[in-house]
C-alpha cells in the first residue's frame, strides 16, 4: 500500500482535508494572531507576506491539511505530513497550528490521533519536530504521549 500523504481524516471534533490554493484567506484569518507564533522559531509569521511563504511551502509539500471545525465548518489551522521515508519507515508531522480558541488538549489531541492513526497504517515511527524554546508545542506532544529526544520528539508503535 502506498502511503497517501493527503487523505481526507474525520474525527467528532475535526475533519482534516487536503490544503489547496483556495484556502489562503481562511488559513490566513486562523494565522493571524501573533500568539500563536510568539514561541516559533518564525514568530512573524501572522504577517501576511512570511504566512504566504508559509502556505506556499504546505502546497509545495503534498502533505499538507486544513483543519475544519466539524461544529462550525471553518478552517482553524494546518498540519501537514513531509519527510517521508519508506526505507526507514518513518513521517515527519509537522507545521501545526491551531486558532487559539482551540488550544488545551482535546482538538491537537484528535488532530494528532487523526494522523498518527493514519501513519502507522505505512510506516513503525512518526517524528515531531519542534523549536526548543516552543515549549507550548513541547507540551502538547508530552499530553499525547510522544517521547522526547535531543534534537526531536518521536511516536512509534
Amino acid at each position: 500500500m502506498d502511503f497517501d500523504l493527503q487523505p481526507t481524516l474525520k474525527g467528532e471534533l475535526i475533519e482534516l482535508r487536503p490544503l489547496g490554493p483556495q484556502d489562503f484567506d481562511a488559513l490566513f484569518s486562523a494565522a493571524s494572531d501573533p500568539k500563536i507564533w510568539e514561541q516559533h522559531p518564525e514568530s512573524d509569521r501572522y504577517q501576511r507576506e512570511v504566512f504566504q511563504r508559509f502556505f506556499d511551502g504546505a502546497l509545495e509539500s503534498r502533505g499538507a491539511f486544513a483543519i475544519i471545525e466539524r461544529k462550525s465548518g471553518r478552517i482553524i489551522g494546518s498540519s501537514r505530513y513531509c519527510n517521508l521515508d519508506l526505507t526507514n519507515r518513518e513521517v515527519e508531522i509537522g507545521w501545526t497550528f491551531l486558532e487559539r480558541e482551540f488550544w488545551g488538549g482535546t482538538y491537537n489531541r484528535e488532530l494528532k490521533q487523526l494522523m498518527l492513526d493514519h501513519a502507522f497504517r505505512f510506516v513503525d515511527r512518526v517524528v515531531f519536530v519542534v523549536g526548543e524554546n516552543n515549549i507550548r508545542s513541547q507540551k502538547a506532544l508530552a499530553k499525547i504521549g510522544a517521547s522526547f529526544s535531543e534534537k526531536r520528539s518521536t511516536s512509534s508503535r
